[in-house]
């Protein structure tokens, strides 16, 4: 059951009507919907109290219309002090009767609580909660929020949207305060409240006011976009309203209050009947300000143009976007199908989004606006065409604008095709379902345990085998339980079959949840991250979270799991990866990566190389558990979320920003660095497609996989990443095979050997990692780590790639000895450190380290990371 609340306290308005279209979706997935309108918030409206009467009428059917109860029982709560604390709010900057405050808010959580309770909510959805019109009504919620959401265990369960705020509406009235706005209720950083952004710089400007909240995301007005016409249902609206049919007419949906500025509209009226049949409909509440009314019929008697303004009264909702009202009246969409022209002149600081241009785009309508605050961020910036007022009143020019396309049907056509088809991509309907679904509306199994998130990038040749070991993953002698894990399929821009392949798998196999997102920047670093905030976001949402407010975490640690979808999975990968997660407590589970030797049978050398590196890594993971690789690893939830999830690093590479892909890696450094620990699963097993290799090979030989000359930008070595789908199949030449594996160890023990006990010194006083470099070795390279970390005056190595020159450095100076650790343990094949950088060969000894340092810091130039610069692709 949803039950909502609109701080508007009026039968209808905008803030309505988003409440009803995003309602309807959950309608759809078969909730019941219970709404109340406001009345005993909102002291400016004159309704407090009042009881609904023939409000329903203008709603829906599928609407109930269910306020708090007994609001005027509680002893001191009315307008009068609703208008005083606002007075003290802005007026004078504090709150003296923030006892009483409190006091109210406690009486009216209790009410909340009761109606819920009486209801069995299991969704709430709050309209324009944080302002400070009625800071008790909003503390009160906030309360029942908390109680209820942990009485439930219902996880998060409230969205929270907010329209106007105080930098959104009206900001320069002033009449919600000043910045900071210290009285005004700050948002509630809870696990049971998203809260919703109606566009990204209102999501900017929430996060500087309340950077507690985490848990925020855009979800702007959307619409259904289809074109309204003229039907049996509306072909008598003109009649109906004395319109003559060969009138052009100017739609205007509106308050009829003095801010949204419909003295304009009648002044373009004015001066287009100069040369032009024109009417303007104004669709709206005539009794909200009769002051204003009466104004503004004045005024279009005094311009001579009485009897072309129609104040047609209320008009229903867009009933594409929310049914049919149950009062069965002509609905706003009805009168767009007569309409020539939408208008929104409002004044400059008052809307923040302007909802009756997104309805002319969706309906196929052109429209005309005055350059409101927002209207550059919301539609301007975005390519929309319209004449656009920045005046006071019309001028000559925008006049003569407005008649072009109010004449010129060719021009109208063309403007309004335009205009709808960006409205489709920017505010089509799909954006709001696709957000709710990933929020709310299809919920995890309250056994769910993983999220396997699968990046894809045309992969129709291999996705079909992939998703097939996913889902006959095994525990024990029998399959994976499918009710444990869920698949994640993240599209990064696929022009393939892939999406396709995807949703015909999840149709034959309805057992097992896969969601299908889509990640418009292209990188397979960006497409892991967004399956991983879906996932963690959608896990903070399950029943079974407890009511912890500090996080959203359930009574099973729950885990992120990425895959790709190149690779082979064993059988067991999964149930391995999971019992030693649980077993181990470990923040990131890492697998084990294993090519197949026969793929390499007639490649000896290239294998030789590719072993080597495997066992060295086998040696290393076991002693510090390793960092993870996209191809397969797990992160717990809560570990994910404090280090802020997966970020992407961007360089300027032949004189274009690009994403960095070693994403995994870094996260893994931000991850241990914030405390969390590593398992190495030997039996969580992940077979390498061989094709990686083949792709990349001169890469490999040459040292460029990571970019060059101080440019640290890995190329993407997916297949067919780079538009060449084909790779040379053959072995490396003995010197080929010499500087692959140079490479190789030269990436390998910095970053496999050097980094865990750069993060962790203390790894150096336990046994298996002092048996493992031996005490004098230890205990050398934690004395050195401390002086080295001491002179560069570093402590935090979570920036990516901070780790990178203290590394190289450790290596430098006690390559020798770390060589002769790995021979002892690996084997002896693994040799002797590759010759040092020329520059280094003739500097005295004494002054080794010293120019150690110079070279891994010298950025410029790049020579370090080139001497480094395989980048592991073994």
């Amino acid at each position: 059951m949803l039950w909502g609340v609109s701080f508007d306290a009026t039968p209808l308005s905008g803030l309505v009507v988003e409440f009803l279209k995003t309602a309807r979706l959950f309608h759809d997935r078969g909730y019941e919907v219970h709404l109340d309108l406001g009345y005993d918030i909102k002291a400016d409206k004159g309704r407090f109290f009042v009881p609904y009467r023939d409000e329903a009428r203008l709603l829906p059917s599928w609407v109930r219309l269910s306020r708090i109860h007994d609001l005027d029982t509680v002893d001191g709560y009315d307008a009068s002090l609703v208008t005083e604390v606002l007075q003290e709010v802005v007026e004078k900057g504090e709150l003296r009767l923030m006892p009483e405050v409190e006091r109210i808010a406690n009486a009216l959580c209790e009410r909340v609580l009761a109606l819920w309770e009486s209801l069995r909510v299991t969704r709430v959805l709050v309209e324009n909660g944080t302002l400070p019109e009625n800071i008790m009504v909003t503390r009160a919620l906030q309360q029942a929020i908390v109680v209820y959401g942990a009485r439930h265990r219902l996880g998060r369960f409230v969205l929270w949207r907010d329209h106007d705020l105080m930098w959104q509406s009206e900001p320069g009235s002033g009449k919600y305060g000043s910045p900071p706005y210290p009285n005004v209720p700050p948002l509630l950083d809870s696990v049971h409240v998203r809260y919703l952004a109606l566009h990204e710089r209102a999501k900017a400007l929430t996060r500087a006011w309340a950077p507690h909240v985490r848990h925020i995301d855009v979800l702007p007005n959307t619409f259904p976009h289809r074109a309204a016409r003229v039907g049996p249902e509306n072909a008598s609206f003109r009649a109906d309203h004395a319109i003559p049919d060969t009138a052009r007419l100017i739609a205007r949906t509106t308050r009829i209050i003095p801010q949204k500025r419909i003295d304009r509209d009648i002044h373009l009226v004015a001066e287009l009947a100069r040369t032009t049949d024109v009417h303007l409909f104004v669709a709206g509440d005539t009794s909200e300000d009769a002051i204003e009314y009466r104004r503004l019929t004045a005024l279009a008697d005094g311009l001579g143009v009485a009897d072309r303004v129609v104040f047609g009264g209320w008009l229903a909702p867009d009933t594409d976007a929310i049914g049919a009202p149950a009062g069965g009246s002509y609905s706003v969409r009805d009168l767009l199908a007569h309409a020539d022209l939408v208008s929104f002149l409002t004044s400059y600081d008052y809307e923040s989004y302007g909802n009756p241009i997104g309805e002319a785009i969706a309906a196929k309508v052109p429209y005309i606006t005055s350059g409101y605050e927002s209207y550059p961020t919301v539609y301007g910036d975005k390519g929309f065409r319209a004449p656009v007022l920045h005046h006071d009143l019309p001028t000559p020019t925008f006049v003569n604008e407005v008649a072009q396309l109010l004449n010129d049907d060719t021009l109208q056509s063309a403007t309004a095709e335009h205009n709808h088809r960006l409205g489709t991509r920017h505010f089509g309907r799909s954006s709001a379902v696709t957000l709710l679904d990933r929020l709310v509306l299809t919920p995890m199994g309250t056994r769910t345990r993983m999220s396997v998130i699968l990046p894809v990038y045309n992969e129709a040749a291999n996705l079909p085998a992939v998703l097939e070991s996913l889902y006959w993953q095994r525990d024990g002698d029998g399959r994976l339980d499918p009710e444990l894990y869920e698949i994640v399929l993240v599209d990064n821009n696929s022009t393939d079959e892939t999406v396709a392949l995807a949703k015909r798998f999840a149709a034959d196999h309805p057992d097992l949840a896969l969601h299908i997102v889509h990640e418009h920047e292209q990188g397979v670093s960006c497409a892991r991250r967004t399956g991983m905030r879906f996932a963690a976001e959608r896990s903070c949402g399950r029943p079974a979270a407890t009511a912890d407010a500090d996080t959203c975490a359930t009574d099973e640690r729950f885990y992120l799991v990425s895959a790709d979808a190149d690779c082979r999975l064993d059988p067991m990968w999964l149930s391995t990866l999971l019992e030693a997660m649980d077993d181990s407590g470990a923040a990131i589970g890492v697998c084990d990566y294993f090519y197949r030797e026969e793929h390499f049978q007639d490649r000896p050398r290239l294998w030789d190389a590719i072993s080597r590196t495997l066992r060295c890594r086998s040696v290393a993971f076991s002693l510090f558990g390793g960092f993870p690789d996209g191809k397969g690893f797990a992160v717990e939830r809560e570990a994910h979320d404090r280090a802020g999830g997966i970020e992407i690093f961007y360089q300027l590479e032949n004189g274009r920003f690009v994403n960095h892909l070693s994403d995994d890696w870094d996260f893994g450094i931000k991850v241990a660095a914030l405390g969390g620990s590593r398992v190495y699963v030997p039996a969580s097993r992940v077979e390498i497609n061989p094709r990686r290799v083949d792709h990349a090979l001169e890469e490999v030989i040459a040292g460029r996989a990571y970019g060059a000359h101080g440019t640290i930008v890995m190329r993407n070595i997916r297949p067919g990443a780079d538009g060449d789908s084909t790779a040379r199949v053959r072995d490396l030449t003995e010197e080929e095979a010499h500087r692959a594996w140079a490479f190789s160890i030269k990436d390998f023990v910095p970053k496999n050997l050097l980094l865990p006990v750069l993060l962790d010194p203390g790894l150096l006083a336990t046994s298996p990692v002092r048996e493992f470099f031996g005490a004098p070795l230890a205990d050398a390279l934690r004395q050195r780590i401390e002086e080295i970390v001491d002179k560069m005056r570093l402590m935090d190595f979570t920036p990516i790639h901070a780790y990178k020159t203290p590394s190289f450095r450790l290596y430098f100076e006690f390559a020798d000895e770390l060589f002769e650790r790995l021979r002892a343990t690996v084997g002896d094949d693994i040799g002797h450190p590759p010759p040092l950088p020329a520059c280094l060969e003739d500097i005295p000894r004494e002054r080794f380290a010293e120019f150690v340092a110079y070279y891994c810091e010298d950025r410029e130039s790049g020579e370090a990371h080139d001497y480094f610069g395989n980048g592991g692709v073994f």
